[in-house]
């Protein structure tokens, strides 16, 4: 999402930092470059000018001019700008409320708000252990609520049964009746959507909120549409009063001015983010980890509990003690593939470490695909249980069978078997050396013979 903001600022900044002592002049200039990078990602005038004002006021001060690392100064200056840009942390719904607890989801046609709507409820049932009700008052839009009721299907939660012919508040009304009635915690109500803005679509969201008094009014908006987000989100929060907004695609390319710009133009928080297609590819909004992905610093909080919640203790556990023996196999290869693959895109992941964006050429260059860990657990899913137990059997004859088997060619399955034997024998360093050798050799002793490290340092042995 903001790959093009952040390789910008990162340089920006990355030059601050070298020079070492910095002048008024230099600063001026830095920020120059940083109003331009901002608005060419389609952040809003306005708020652009206040994020610069607030920058320039407190780097170009006596304290940061003359400390020590007036760089590192400054980048912090521009770190605290851009969280307080984003808005206070508001991570999920605020549900604080009598039940059912009423959710208006809001928004124009093609924002994925039915689709965030089946997110939302799946969200609330696992995590919030809530009994959801679903229900569609989008009258206009071909097959809107079977859209609606198929996701409640999915997502394992009720939706309302469809009754022709009623309008968009009688629906409502009907839907509060029932969600009272059956003791459900939650009612998500999915509005109809226009292609624009106009007095019919803003008179019947009205009317809606008027009925169905929900405690929360979500705008859900599609970050890819630029500056026009900016516009819809003014106009609905003017109309009915946004509590929150959820962005969608923002694992898409656009260049992020809209999420950017939504805390300052309508006051209302970010609360949520969808990040895939999939029904629980929704995530909190953290603008603290925004800002620290923008300049470069990476998210490991955010990888780490995306880590934390795909990968199943238990079999963590078998696999340390496989490795101990010395027993991994192709078998226990595959689960690792898959655990990765369950955790998103290669790039995302590689996005959220430190540092990172200092060598998207060299990324761009290995063409990193998420089909390559597909193709991999193809080629495993196609080897018979002894040649996933003993890889050493699978000669020429095998090869081009597994190949077959998976619709890959006979290179692929040896450069996977390749990366199988450089992890079993980097394994067998780790038990020789145990841990005292390994904190005594560094990583270097992990590497294949001959490899340089980082920083010139060589394998000890």
């Amino acid at each position: 999402m903001f790959d093009a903001l952040s390789g910008k600022l990162t340089g920006i900044l990355d030059r601050l930092k070298r020079r070492g002592a910095l002048s008024e002049a230099d600063v001026a200039e830095a920020l120059r470059e940083v109003r331009i990078a901002l608005l060419e990602a389609d952040v809003a005038l306005p708020v652009v000018k206040d994020f610069i004002a607030k920058v320039r006021d407190r780097a170009v001060g006596e304290a940061v001019l003359k400390s020590v690392t007036p760089g590192q100064q400054v980048v912090k200056i521009v770190h605290d700008a851009l969280v307080e840009m984003l808005g206070p942390a508001a991570p999920g719904l605020d549900l604080a409320a009598a039940p059912p607890v009423v959710v208006l989801m809001l928004g124009l046609q093609g924002s994925g708000k039915t689709t965030t709507a089946g997110k939302i409820a799946l969200r609330l049932k696992e995590r919030e252990r809530k009994r959801v009700l679903l229900a569609s008052l989008d009258t206009r839009r071909p097959a809107a609520m079977e859209q609606l009721a198929t996701l409640a299907d999915r997502a394992g939660v009720i939706s309302l049964p469809i009754v022709a012919g009623q309008s968009p508040v009688e629906i409502a009304r009907r839907a509060l009746d029932e969600a009272r009635r059956g003791g459900f915690d939650v009612l998500v109500l999915d509005t109809a959507g226009r292609l624009a803005i106009d007095e019919a679509l803003m008179a019947e969201v009205a009317e809606i909120a008027s009925v169905a008094r929900p405690h929360e009014k979500l705008l859900v908006v599609d970050a890819m549409t630029g500056q026009d987000a900016v516009t819809v989100a003014r106009a609905f929060h003017e109309k009915v009063g946004v509590t929150g907004i959820v962005m969608t695609r923002m694992d898409g390319d656009a260049r992020g001015g809209a999420a950017l710009s939504m805390r300052a133009i309508t006051g209302a928080p970010i609360r949520l983010v969808g990040v895939g297609e999939k029904l629980d590819a929704l995530e909190d909004f953290h603008p603290d980890r925004v800002a620290g992905r923008i300049l470069g610093m990476g998210d490991v909080v955010s990888l780490v509990e995306k880590a934390a919640a795909t990968i199943e203790a238990e079999e963590a556990e078998k696999l340390a003690a496989k490795i101990q023996k010395g027993s991994f196999d192709l078998e226990d290869f595959r689960k690792q593939l898959a655990q990765i693959a369950r955790m998103g895109s290669l790039q995302g992941l590689l996005g959220m470490l430190p540092g990172v964006g200092r060598i998207k050429a060299q990324m761009a260059e290995a063409r990193l695909d998420d089909r390559i860990i597909k193709r991999q657990i193809a080629i495993i899913d196609s080897m018979t249980k002894a040649e996933r137990r003993r890889p050493e059997i699978i000669k020429a004859s095998r090869k081009r069978r597994i190949a077959a088997g998976s619709g890959t060619r006979v290179e692929d399955v040896n450069r996977l078997l390749k990366q199988f034997d450089d992890m079993t024998t980097m394994m067998k360093r780790v038990q020789k050396m145990g841990q005292k050798g390994l904190l005594r050799q560094g990583l270097g002793a992990l590497l294949p013979g001959g490899m340089n490290l980082p920083g010139g340092g060589r394998r000890p042995f």
